[in-house]
């Protein structure tokens, strides 16, 4: 087997969310969006599919990196293959992300694994078919009947709880929402929801990292008291230091990091320094499958549970494989946005939830995804 051709098509279709100032997703009116997919196909014919934005995939990225390391080269060398593209982050200028580092290499993954007609999660373990999904909820807004009031998150857990999910995250409020973010706030949302679910349903927080340490601790302490699974990212996680005090201040499970650049090398930090009580990992976070089952398995080490950043079909294989987890993150919810709606570019979703609030491992080979080749043929924007 050997790279013969890399391609990728940029397509349009349509959403029903959009950004805000700060970057938040939130529910919004049906618009055209452009979306692209990675196709790396081998010289029998078999391809590999990946999906991102076209911004990750665009022709500088793909040329100037992605071809000059995986032409002509074994798709089964995905180690290999993933190290000598990361190399190339340093003289890049900052242009190749982690983010298309992991399309890139999570297409090498669904090549391989169409090829051979095994899923990736079997390829990397096997360890489960099926995971527990935990509501993920978007960021709060100022919509009235969304997100606007702690009350609206106690309504939304309690549809959540009876859609099926057996454990919920909040994100709460953040800027550009006039008088955020606020820390009493956001305990009463989290203290909404717990009233609303019980006192031993598993409640998690995201704070999204706009803290001082003070109100950390302050944020971290209320819902410490509430019974919360765990507390994410109330802080910049560049401060590893920032972390590790915070930690040791409080009983309550920190997770992280999320977003801190460094891939396995700085998940070992936090690990050494004591910045976390469990890891966290995400396939577009660190580059790629390959360093996500590194990032688990070195928690598997010290004991530690690994908990993967967001859904998709790549970190649904990791967690497939790996035994040191426990959740699937299911999501961006809202109470406007229907979440099982299939995308225009696929035949299914890929993380249909039963009424149990199980995810069941893709029965299709490589990552698993039904594409909608169709769709996508009939709606090319460009393609290079």
């Amino acid at each position: 087997m050997k790279i013969e051709k890399i391609e990728v098509t940029v397509f349009k279709s349509t959403s029903k969310k959009v950004n805000d100032t700060d970057g938040h997703t939130h529910p919004g009116p049906e618009h055209e969006v452009e979306e692209a997919v990675l196709a790396i196909t081998d010289d029998e014919g078999n391809s590999g599919y990946s999906f991102g934005s076209p911004e990750a995939l665009r022709p500088y990225i793909i040329e100037n990196f992605v071809k000059k390391v995986f032409l002509g080269e074994d798709p089964l060398d995905r180690e290999k293959l993933w190290i000598n593209l990361a190399k190339w982050q340093r003289g890049s200028g900052a242009n190749l992300t982690d983010r298309s580092l992991a399309i890139s290499e999570m297409a090498l993954w669904d090549l391989v694994g169409r090829a051979q007609n095994t899923s990736v999660w079997k390829m990397l373990g096997g360890y489960r078919d099926k995971v527990l999904a935990y509501g993920s909820t978007m960021c709060g807004d100022e919509i009235n009947g969304g997100l606007a009031t702690p009350e609206d998150y106690g309504n939304f857990a309690e549809w959540m709880v009876k859609r099926g999910y057996k454990a919920i995250k909040l994100h709460t409020w953040m800027p550009p929402v006039s008088w955020a973010p606020s820390v009493k706030m956001d305990i009463k949302a989290c203290a909404a929801v717990r009233e609303a679910v019980g006192q031993d349903f598993p409640l998690m927080l995201d704070a999204n990292h706009w803290y001082s340490r003070m109100e950390a601790l302050e944020l971290g302490k209320g819902i410490q008291e509430l019974g919360y699974y765990w507390y994410e990212e109330p802080m910049d996680e560049h401060s590893t230091e920032s972390y590790r005090w915070l930690a040791s201040q409080l009983d309550i499970p920190i997770i992280g990091p999320e977003y801190a650049y460094g891939k396995h090398h700085t998940r070992a930090e936090w690990i050494a320094s004591k910045a976390c009580d469990i890891v966290r990992v995400g396939v577009a976070d660190v580059g790629g499958i390959g360093p996500s089952i590194k990032c688990a398995h070195l928690a598997e080490s010290f004991n530690m549970d690994c908990e993967v950043h967001g859904g998709g079909p790549g970190n649904l294989a990791v967690i497939g494989g790996i035994s040191n987890t426990t959740w699937y993150e299911r999501g961006l919810l809202h109470p406007f946005i229907d979440y099982d709606e299939i995308p225009n570019h696929l035949n299914r979703i890929i993380d249909p939830m039963d009424g149990d609030g199980y995810i069941p491992m893709p029965d299709l080979p490589g990552l698993g995804e039904d594409i909608n080749f169709d769709y996508i043929d009939d709606h090319i924007a460009s393609r290079h």
